[in-house]
């Protein structure tokens, strides 16, 4: 008996617009996308998803997951319809699609998350990931790391105080082996995936953060954030403003975190702007005091940055001021920091500083208000600033030892 012929699948990607396959065909391991309704997320995964089952070998599982059975079953049935017939079998009890080559692309539910755990998976979409629970991410996560298979966590964007969002913030600010991507309705509209009559109907008929949420992949404004999401906007910049600087603000690094200078001219604007992480605390001392030069600087002195600060004023000059950190002193300085952004007497660009203001929370406690990035994110922009900006509002330099 002659051995059965090797079956080889002829892939042909299909059409997608630039944004979208630069977002669902990223090089990344792990690629994040927060996307607007109908802006063909679904469709490009479902086209990644089936490359990956392609160019896959006998035997290998290929998940997508859904936050409930009915959502993963509309997404089984429209890869049925977008899929030749003769190319796979199906078992519709099963939700599977089984490929001549013998791969096999499962739609699951997210909805309980121990049912997850124990298969080798290959590669997988978490779709409407906002809506699922975080645990469901624990547990394919699980089943990736023999495999080392990638995964593309799509959704729209659903309020701040949910995993995905928090996924999506780290992704955006850098964090390895993470991409992150934003399609909203216009990028949908400019490749004639929607018309632009039905977006503008959309805005006419939604509520302003629901139509945000949906459409433009903004999540809408909390009482959580000190600052306000407007006064953030209307306080963001194109570019670096011109100098010259005359107030520094230094945060620096904890552990994993960045050490982070900003400095504003007499305006208050930000024209200079400069952070680094992972860097010997001998080289992170002279490019402080290389950049700051003559100009007066507030500096947290907490803990580790206390003999960093000595060390500063010794060699750098007594234009260094210390700040340390307490409940009290920190409460003082973002409310500051509120005041100067409802002003609008502070200006920043667009990039890591904007971003980490419309993260940072802040929440009433037995002992009296906590400012803090969300857990997993970074606030050292924020405290950056907001050194900086009450070192700007004080002529005479100052000393704060709490």
């Amino acid at each position: 008996m002659s051995p059965k012929p090797r079956v080889e699948l002829k892939w042909r990607r299909p059409w997608l617009y630039p944004k979208q396959r630069a977002a669902i065909f990223d090089s990344a391991r792990f690629s994040i996308i927060e996307a607007s309704t109908k802006s063909g997320k679904t469709f490009g995964c479902m086209a990644w998803i089936a490359e990956r089952a392609f160019r896959g070998r006998r035997g290998q599982n290929f998940w997508w997951v859904a936050p409930v059975y009915s959502v993963a079953k509309i997404a089984y049935r429209r890869m049925k319809r977008y899929l030749p017939r003769s190319i796979y079998q199906h078992n519709d009890s099963e939700l599977t699609l089984t490929f001549l080559n013998g791969t096999i692309i499962v739609f699951k539910s997210g909805e309980k998350p121990d049912n997850l755990y124990g298969e080798d998976v290959f590669g997988a979409v978490m779709d409407e990931a906002s809506r699922m629970r975080e645990e469901a991410f624990h547990a394919i996560r699980t089943t990736l790391s023999a495999t080392r298979g990638p995964i593309r966590i799509i959704g729209n964007v659903k309020g701040r105080k949910n995993w995905f969002f928090a996924m999506a913030r780290k992704a955006e600010q850098g964090d390895p082996g993470r991409a992150y991507h934003k399609i909203i309705a216009a990028d949908a509209v400019e490749a004639g995936i929607i018309h632009a009559d039905e977006v503008e109907e959309a805005r006419r008929d939604l509520p302003a953060a629901v139509f945000g949420e949906l459409y433009l992949a903004e999540a809408a404004d909390d009482t959580t954030n000190p600052f306000g999401l407007d006064h953030i906007a209307a306080c963001t910049l194109q570019n670096l403003a011109a100098g010259p600087v005359v107030a520094w603000g230094w945060d620096l690094a904890k552990s994993v975190d960045w050490t982070v200078g900003i400095g504003l001219n007499e305006d208050g604007d930000t024209a200079a702007f400069d952070r680094w992480q992972g860097v010997p605390w001998e080289n992170t001392f002279r490019r402080i005091i290389e950049l700051t030069g003559r100009t007066p600087a507030l500096v947290d002195s907490t803990g580790v940055g206390d003999p960093v600060f000595e060390r500063l004023v010794r060699e750098g000059g007594s234009n260094f001021n210390g700040f340390k950190f307490s409940s009290s002193s920190k409460q003082q300085l973002m409310e500051g920091l509120a005041v100067g952004l409802q002003r609008q007497e502070v200006g920043f660009p667009e990039g890591p500083i904007s971003k980490e203001l419309e993260m940072f929370e802040y929440e009433f406690t037995r002992t009296g208000v906590r400012y803090s990035a969300p857990p997993g994110l970074h606030d050292d922009c924020v405290m950056a600033l907001a050194l900086a900006n009450r070192q700007l509002r004080f002529a005479v330099p100052l000393q704060i030892f709490l």
